[in-house]
C-alpha cells in the first residue's frame, strides 16, 4: 500500500468524526458466538414484523423496480399534506428522517454558524453539525432532558440552528406542549428550530403537541418524523419533514432527486392507512414498557421515565461490561457511553417474550 492519507485531504470538521455505531445485527452477534436464538433490542425498532397490507403492496411493487421511483414522491406527499392539514410545497421527502436532518444541517448552516442540541441528544446532530464545519453547542441536561431555558440562553448571533427531540432518544424524556410553544417565542426568526419527532406516535394522544400547526405561527419551525418506528419501515427507510414552504423549497433544491426508492414511497403510503397495524404497535409497545419497568422496580434498577419505544436503565459502571455478558445469553441491548451515559443500557422494546428474555438473562447476570 502507497503512503496515501485520505485524512490530509477532508475537511477539519469530518476528520474528527467516527462512523456512527449502529445496533449490532443478529446475524453478526450469531456468526461471533454461534448462537442460534438471538434477541434484539437495540435499535427501536417495531417488533411486529411488516403490516401485512405493506406486504401486500410490495408485491405488486416488484415488477416496476426496473423503473426509476417517482422523484417528487406524488403520492406519498398528497397523504401526508392531507392528514397533517398541510400543503404537499410544506413536505420534505428523506431516506429516513436523518436524511432530512442533515439536509437541512446542509442547506441551512455554514462554518461560520452554531448549532444549539441538548446533551444526551440524538447523535446525528452534532454528527451533521460537525460534518459541514459548525460549532456545535451542547447544553447540559436537566434530568436526563433537554433544558429549554438554557438552550434558549445559548442563542447568540451565530445560532443558526436548533435540534431538538420530542421524545428524546436515547433518554426517552419528553417536552410538554406549552414548554415547547414558548420556548418557540424566544428564538428568532433567522434561527431554524428543527422538532425531532421520530417516537410522535407513541406519545399518548392527549399530550401530543400540535407542532405541525405552530409553523404558521412559526415559519422557521421544521417538524420531522419517521416511518422506521411505530410504523415498522426501518428497513425501508422513510422519512419526512413538514415546514413552511419556502424551507421546504430550499429542501428540495439539495435533496437527491431519488433519495426515496420505489418500494418505500409505496410502503410508506400504505402503512399510513393501515391503522389497526398503528394501533397494535402503540398498545404492544404500552404492554412491554410495563413489563420492563415492573422488572425495574422489582429489581432496584433506576430507569429513565420513557415516552418512546425503549427504555434506558441505569445498571451501573460495568454497564459495558453487562452488554457483553448479555451478548453471550443471545441479548442485544445498546451501550450509551457515547451519549455520556457510562452507566446506562438502553433496551428497545420488544414482543412480550423478547423483553422476558431479558429480563431473564438480567436474572440470571445480576441475580
Amino acid at each position: 500500500m502507497s503512503n496515501f492519507d485520505a485524512l490530509s485531504l477532508v475537511n477539519p470538521g469530518v476528520k474528527q468524526l467516527r462512523p456512527y455505531q449502529a445496533g449490532k445485527p443478529v446475524s453478526e452477534l450469531q456468526r461471533e458466538l454461534g448462537l442460534q436464538h438471538v434477541v434484539k433490542l437495540a435499535s427501536n425498532e417495531n417488533p411486529l414484523g411488516l403490516s401485512e397490507k405493506v406486504k401486500t403492496a410490495l408485491e405488486a411493487e416488484l415488477n416496476d423496480l426496473v423503473r426509476y421511483p417517482d422523484a417528487n414522491g406524488y403520492y406519498l406527499k398528497s397523504r401526508l399534506a392531507e392528514l397533517n392539514s398541510v400543503t404537499t410545497q410544506q413536505i420534505t421527502l428523506g431516506n429516513g428522517s436523518n436524511d432530512v436532518l442533515e439536509i437541512l444541517a446542509r442547506a441551512f448552516v455554514s462554518d461560520q454558524d452554531e448549532v444549539i442540541f441538548s446533551q444526551h441528544a440524538f447523535v446525528v446532530y452534532p454528527l451533521v453539525t460537525q460534518a459541514i464545519g459548525a460549532k456545535p453547542v451542547a447544553v447540559p441536561a436537566v434530568d436526563y432532558g433537554h433544558d429549554l431555558d438554557g438552550m434558549a440562553a445559548a442563542i447568540t448571533d451565530k445560532t443558526k440552528m436548533i435540534f431538538i427531540a420530542n421524545p428524546n432518544n436515547p433518554t426517552g424524556t419528553f417536552l410538554t406542549t406549552e414548554s415547547i410553544k414558548a420556548f418557540l417565542g424566544k428564538v428568532p426568526q433567522n434561527v431554524i428550530v428543527v422538532l425531532d419527532e421520530a417516537y410522535y406516535e407513541y406519545v399518548p394522544e392527549a399530550e401530543r403537541a400540535p407542532s405541525v400547526e405552530w409553523i404558521q405561527e412559526y415559519p422557521n419551525l421544521v417538524v420531522s418524523r419517521t416511518f422506521s418506528k411505530a410504523y415498522g419501515l426501518a428497513g425501508l427507510r422513510a422519512g419526512y419533514a413538514v415546514s413552511h414552504e419556502g424551507i421546504a423549497d430550499v429542501l428540495n433544491r439539495i435533496r437527491q432527486p431519488f433519495n426515496m426508492n420505489s418500494l418505500s414511497l409505496k410502503a410508506a403510503e400504505v402503512v399510513l392507512d393501515d391503522h389497526a397495524y398503528l394501533q397494535k404497535a402503540v398498545e404492544i409497545n404500552a404492554h412491554g414498557m410495563k413489563q420492563l419497568t415492573d422488572f425495574c422496580e422489582d429489581a432496584g434498577f433506576n430507569y429513565i421515565p420513557s415516552y418512546g419505544n425503549f427504555l434506558t436503565i441505569e445498571v451501573g459502571p460495568d454497564a459495558e461490561k453487562l452488554y457483553d455478558e448479555l451478548l453471550h445469553e443471545g441479548v442485544i441491548v445498546r451501550p450509551v457511553t457515547g451519549y455520556e451515559l457510562p452507566n446506562h443500557l438502553r433496551v428497545s422494546i420488544g414482543l412480550p417474550e423478547e423483553n422476558e428474555a431479558f429480563i431473564k438473562a438480567m436474572k440470571k447476570l445480576r441475580g
